[in-house]
């Protein structure tokens, strides 16, 4: 191997072989009034709307609080779920010790409560409803609490820090590819949807998209106290905004009914289509304030000051698949048709290669007034497509069909459903049917995977019993990789065809799950769609149907993400700790929901301060001073940072031979400063660096010295959507008790001088001056040994093999030849060899799609 001589390199640029390739467009739709964009790289999605003539900065943001400390002790004890003697007692410490030094004012909970009451009315409340049902010659009364969602809306559309993020128009963008432009989809708006929906719009009129999600969650451990939330979110907003935790993140919109069990009645027909009225009625109070305005429009002036017609309408619907045949009121599973989406036969949901008739609103409206007419008839017809002779609530929002507004949900379809109850139970009864050995083994391996970011990891996995999508997506990332070695073809047929199927069930999930899709990536995600179906033909059941519709919604609605079920139950926690450590466990909706709104209007107070507190430095820094405070912030872990390395983790300098007595033992190392001294000979020919006056060869001397560095961060632009993305590396003898050496994929040459990209083991990262020159380098192990013709096991499960020459082979190379990190792990039976995990991240899969 020879390493490409790299010195400096500034923020990474897009790997291309046409100048074309750093091309983008954007084409608007036509009654957007914009011309089409051509932009290159380092412009594209950079651009910012121009700030309006009015200032946006609030100098007391924390109003109505008296002042920004009662703001902060205020949100400190609502984050910290003080009840009212706690928040007494902390007032009464901070007072005999108070110096004086801020204005706070404050003594008693009471207070406390007044302020946050004061506040409350800075977003828009809820409202609790009566409704009444019919049920048996009697009325039956439920409540109903909800944020009036175009009100909500109003909020956001009036919030100055939200306003410049909106989108309006739809948008179709390209990238070129050294060849032709080819389409990607990401936002809800660059997809095939929206675009329908504004084309059928008047000229000025846009879409106002809502995103919404509906379960019940236990507010208990024991499961006997439930709550009922809507979640509701902005498709306008770009994801990071929508999907984060901030005033334009998600938010309860509503707190649905729950029919109580009734053991005369429960599960009978009659009553399943109460507790679905009972929904629906619910859920069509909360769509009162759009149903108008989705067929009207609402005049808004935006924030680039153009006067535009919005006109609501429900996007996306998100939820796991028992609401979705709620919120779509089939009969579900058993059934004649039990998906909500299409007209697929119950014996036919492993078939992914037939298209079936998509449901109607027409179709199942005609149904229902056969059905009010003459129940008999009525009824056959509704069996026929597994509908419920109820009315639906969504038929009366506009652009609003259910059957389209019903996404695929990866949380629950892939991570808890085929994974964690389907595939992960299929590998624990074959593991314990070859004994406690093959379990035995499972779990080492598993306790042998190198730990990595953002990656769970475990101990033992046979005897673990949960629900945790997170969790569950983790261990199946790995899965692959320890048990390859265990469900063999020869000790285990049966077992080696599954594993053969979790392969491309994995590389299927890598596929649906990407951020920024292109027209290859959904044709190959298609392709693999097919391939997983040959190997899994038995499984016959709607989580396996869902499948089918993953690339279409994709198409039609942007990236899985848009609609995942992940986002929103993690609001689950929240209000079940509210329940817990803030309420008297009484009257439990109108407590839960004022704590949850409380959090809203913290919310956002805090973000005004923080927005106060960004303008305030750019007016009293100087740039130095800017610069200088931006360097400091780069300590934090997940910072940003300008150019390609940041290096930190500094050690105490050493010798060249003080590097070489401590690593003695370590073959890697041998003749450290030879070797050292002919790469940094040939690296600064190749890079044009004079020598000082008089000298013709560089001899590091064996007093000379280093600085050795345990932690890097690398900018990399990501395959998948062409950002920068940052990777962090670890090498140091001892992270938290282990030895972690991480690896890396690097540019370099091969033996003709043609580029080429390898994996190695980092060993060693330094800083080394030459020339008056700081310069950083790294000691590494290639993972490029010849290993000779592919086996069958890696062709049949996918697997990226590679093999690590032998420790004297190490070598030496600039750090700017690191492209990004990489996760390895041993082929257990054999200590040479190691797999690459392309299922770490989405752009390692990209990745290693390519090189292979």
């Amino acid at each position: 191997m020879a390493s490409i001589p790299i010195t400096s390199q500034s923020t990474p640029q897009p790997a291309t072989n046409s100048p074309a390739g750093d091309t983008f467009k954007t084409e608007y739709h036509p009654n957007s009034g914009r011309a089409p964009a051509i932009e290159t790289f380092s412009t594209f999605g950079c651009s910012r709307p121009t700030p309006g003539p009015e200032s946006i900065v609030d100098d007391k943001p924390w109003h109505p609080f008296t002042s920004r400390a009662d703001f902060e002790f205020a949100e400190l004890a609502h984050q910290a779920a003080l009840n009212k003697d706690q928040t007494d007692r902390m007032l009464q410490l901070i007072w005999r010790i108070v110096e004086g030094n801020t204005k706070f004012t404050f003594k008693s909970h009471l207070e406390v409560s007044r302020a946050w009451a004061q506040a409350a009315h800075q977003m828009t409340p809820f409202e609790k409803h009566v409704i009444s049902v019919p049920y048996k010659r009697e009325e039956r009364e439920f409540e109903v609490h909800i944020r009036p969602l175009w009100d909500w809306a109003m909020d956001l559309l009036q919030d100055p820090l939200l306003a410049p993020h909106f989108v309006w128009d739809a948008q179709r963008l390209y990238k070129h590819d050294g060849t032709h432009f080819e389409r990607f989809i990401h936002e809800p708006w660059t997809a095939d949807r929206w675009w329908e929906v504004q084309s059928a719009l008047p000229n000025n009129g846009v879409p106002f998209a809502f995103i919404l999600y509906a379960d019940k969650t236990h507010l208990t451990s024991s499961g006997n106290v439930k709550g009922y939330p809507v979640i509701a979110r902005c498709g306008n907003l770009p994801v990071g905004i929508r999907n984060g935790n901030g005033v334009g993140g998600g938010r309860v919109v509503g707190w649905l009914p729950i029919v109580p069990e009734d053991a005369e009645f429960d599960g009978t027909l009659s009553y399943t289509n109460l507790k679905r009225v009972v929904w629906h009625e619910s859920f069509s109070k909360m769509l009162e304030s759009i149903i108008l305005y989705a067929k009207t429009g609402f005049s808004h002036k935006c924030f680039d000051a153009i006067l535009r017609w919005l006109y609501p309408l429900i996007l996306i619907l998100s939820a796991d698949y028992e609401e979705q045949c709620v919120m779509a009121l089939i009969r579900g599973l058993g059934s004649n048709c039990p998906c909500p989406v299409c007209l697929v036969p119950s014996t036919e949901l492993r078939d992914h290669a037939t298209t079936y008739p998509d449901r109607t609103v027409e179709d199942a409206k005609a149904r229902l007034e056969l059905y009010l007419r003459d129940r008999a008839a009525g009824e056959e017809t509704l069996k026929e497509q597994s509908l419920r002779p109820i009315k639906n609530a969504f038929w009366v929002v506009k652009n609003s069909n259910p059957h389209e507004t019903l996404t695929f949900d990866p949380l629950h379809v892939l991570d808890i459903g085929l994974w964690g109850h389907h595939f992960f139970e299929e590998i624990k009864r074959f593991m314990k049917a070859l004994g406690c050995t093959a379990e035995k083994t499972i779990d080492q391996q598993f306790d042998a995977f190198p730990q990595w970011r953002n990656l769970n990891h475990f101990k033992s996995v046979m005897k673990v019993y949960f629900s945790d999508g997170n969790k569950f997506r983790d261990i199946g990332k790995q899965m692959l990789y320890a048990a390859q070695n265990v469900l063999t073809r020869k000790d285990d047929p049966v077992g080696y065809e599954l594993l053969k199927a979790i392969a491309s069930y994995l590389k299927l999930t890598m596929y649906i799950t990407l951020d920024v899709h292109t027209e290859s990536t959904l044709a190959a995600g298609e392709a693999e769609l097919l391939v997983f179906q040959q190997r899994i033909q038995n499984w016959n059941f709607p989580k396996m149907h869902a499948l089918k519709h993953a690339f279409r919604d994709i198409r039609d609605k942007g990236a899985s993400r848009n609609s995942s079920t992940r986002p929103n139950e993690a609001h689950h926690g929240p209000l079940r700790r509210a329940y817990l450590l803030q309420t008297n466990r009484k009257d439990v909706a109108n407590q839960v929901l004022k704590l949850d709104h409380t959090s809203l209007v913290s919310e956002l107070i805090r973000g005004r301060i923080i927005h106060l507190e960004e303008e305030h430095l750019k007016h009293t820094m100087t740039r130095q001073e800017l610069e200088e405070a931006s360097d400091l912030d780069n300590v934090r872990d997940d910072s940003a940072f300008d150019g390609h390395l940041h290096l930190g983790a500094p050690q105490a300098p050493v010798s060249f031979k003080q590097m070489e007595e401590g690593n003695a033992s370590n073959r890697a190392f041998g003749g450290f400063r030879k070797k050292f001294t002919k790469f940094i000979n040939n690296f600064v020919v190749a890079n044009k660096i004079p020598f000082p006056d008089g000298v013709t060869r560089l001899e590091p001397l064996e007093t000379d010295q280093i600085q050795e560095h345990r932690y890097l961060k690398v900018n990399y632009e990501s395959t998948v959507d062409w950002k920068l993305a940052i990777d962090y590396l670890r090498c140091n003898p001892n992270f938290h008790g282990s030895e972690r050496r991480d690896c890396a994929l690097i540019r370099t040459h091969d033996k003709d001088g043609n580029d080429k990209a390898i994996f190695v083991r980092i060993l060693l990262m330094f800083k080394y001056t030459v020339c008056d020159r700081i310069f950083e380098f790294a000691l590494i192990l290639p993972m490029d040994s010849p290993i000779g013709p592919r086996r069958i096991v890696d062709q049949d499960l996918g697997l990226t093999r590679l093999r690590a020459r032998p420790l004297v082979s190490s070598e030496f190379i600039p750090l700017q030849s690191i492209i990004r990190s990489a996760l390895l792990v041993p082929d257990f039976d054999n200590y040479k060899d190691f797999f690459l995990v392309d299922l770490v991240d989405t752009d390692m899969f990209l990745c290693a799609q390519r090189l292979q």
